[in-house]
């Protein structure tokens, strides 16, 4: 090309921008406008009408189903609660081979009620370190370990439960209805987070007087450190003794 057709063609466009300068556009314009920031379009459809947005689903919060499942489908005896305890599927998500049951007659003297079970139970509930001081605790309370009913409110050893969350679940329900079941004629609680599901304060755990209420029956209960709190802080048997005694001689049946 001729260098000098190319300076021609250079200097006409910039005398073309020169005028419209002067004459005051110095911008582009569209007839229709653009929304430069707006979000993309959903593609159009294959009619070419556009179609709307895309809305975001809200985030899926995932439910625990509650525990115990239907509830008319609940043991209605103490010699059914075994079988179920060891096969329910909201109970616990393990096989029934890493469930433990609970032991002892229907109406003891006495219930113990445990969270959960020792990391090795596996035939029988508390067969370690804390069964032999449970045993031992039984001892001195006048009770051979075959007279009580031994109950946990897990059907297994968990890491750290979510109490809270097990509660919302139902937990506490299953609880009230397994204790109505074995008709204890007295009930001690080791630990501050099973007398929550019961409707006490964890806080007041040296409270002697307490009662279980369920469905018109009410059974004395007494509230004591987990067996666990007791084996690292031997201290603690003294406070339990104390309220053993302030306890016992409200008798047996009361």
């Amino acid at each position: 090309m001729d260098p000098r057709e190319t300076s021609d063609w250079a200097a006409e466009l910039a005398a073309a921008q020169a005028w419209w300068r002067e004459a005051g556009v110095d911008l582009a314009f569209a007839d229709e406008a653009t929304v430069w920031l707006a979000d993309k379009r959903a593609a159009t459809s294959d009619t070419g009408a556009e179609s709307a947005p895309a809305q975001a689903e809200p985030p899926r919060v995932a439910t625990r189903p509650r525990i115990g499942g239907e509830r008319a489908l609940w043991p209605k005896t103490l010699d059914d609660f075994p079988a179920w305890w060891l096969t329910e599927p909201s109970l616990d998500p393990a096989p029934a081979a890493q469930r433990v049951m609970p032991a002892g007659p229907h109406g003891a003297p006495l219930m113990v009620l445990v969270a959960m079970p020792e990391a090795q139970d596996s035939a029988a509930l508390l067969s370690g370190r804390q069964g032999r001081l449970l045993s031992a605790i039984l001892s001195a309370f006048g009770f051979d370990r075959d007279q009580i009913y031994l109950a946990s409110v897990l059907p297994r050893p968990i890491a750290a439960p979510d109490w809270s969350a097990l509660a919302a679940a139902g937990l506490g329900e299953v609880l009230a209805h397994h204790i109505g079941l074995a008709a204890p004629q007295r009930l001690i609680v080791f630990g501050k987070d099973i007398s929550s599901l019961l409707g006490h304060d964890p806080a007041q755990v040296a409270q002697s007087s307490p009662r279980f209420n369920h469905e018109g029956s009410s059974v004395p209960l007494m509230l004591a450190p987990a067996l666990e709190a007791l084996l690292e802080r031997p201290a603690l048997k003294r406070g339990l003794w104390t309220r053993w005694l302030e306890w016992e001689p409200t008798g047996l049946g009361t």
